[in-house]
């Protein structure tokens, strides 16, 4: 079922998801659904905020993403991205394994806006998979990207909390516009 996804102004965007510590045929439904909304928006990743769920839960999927290259090591040897694609990630932990670099994001909360940001090349990940099993992997690229995006996303921060002050300033009528929208809708509810 493709889920409504939650824009800026909505609360729930900014609460840090509870951690799962089972996953039971509700949680398995909600990834399901998830990734079809994900699909059905055009989007590469999608964090539980963003269908109004405050929970560690997030799914990605850059597969068909070639102008944006990916990569993964697991086990300490090169993968293809292709073999982990949909990737489900249930109370990541994340660390850095490379060095900040300056790219293009967006997101689906956020229509039409994007900025900039830095973020590690590379990142070691940590999680639970939508069987409950630990995976681990490194990745790079706009895998890492992402990855560190939507486990954003799970603590309650924005990407527009990591713009440079000038980008944000520029979008500051269509950011407030959006909050300004989200909020009144709120309100009919």
């Amino acid at each position: 079922m493709i889920l409504p996804i939650v824009k800026y102004g909505h609360p729930v965007l900014r609460k840090k998801g509870e951690r799962i510590e089972q996953v039971t045929p509700e949680i398995r439904q909600l990834i399901e659904d998830m990734l079809e909304t994900m699909e059905a928006n055009q989007g590469v990743g999608l964090a539980a905020q963003q269908i109004g769920q405050a929970i560690q839960l997030t799914v990605i999927d850059v597969e068909d993403m070639e102008h944006h290259p990916s990569t993964i090591e697991h086990q300490g040897k090169p993968a293809e991205v292709a073999d982990f694609m949909p990737l489900v990630l249930i109370n990541p932990e994340v660390t850095p394994a490379g060095a900040p670099v300056e790219s293009s994001e967006g997101c689906l909360s956020f229509p039409g806006i994007y900025a900039e940001i830095h973020r590690p090349e590379s990142v070691n990940v940590r999680a639970l998979n939508e069987k409950g099993k630990v995976i681990e992997f490194r990745c790079g690229g706009l895998l890492a990207r992402a990855v560190q995006h939507e486990t954003d996303h799970l603590n309650g921060i924005l990407f527009i909390d990591r713009m440079e002050r000038t980008s944000k300033e520029e979008y500051r009528d269509e950011l407030d516009t959006l909050q300004a929208a989200t909020k009144s809708a709120l309100k009919k509810k």
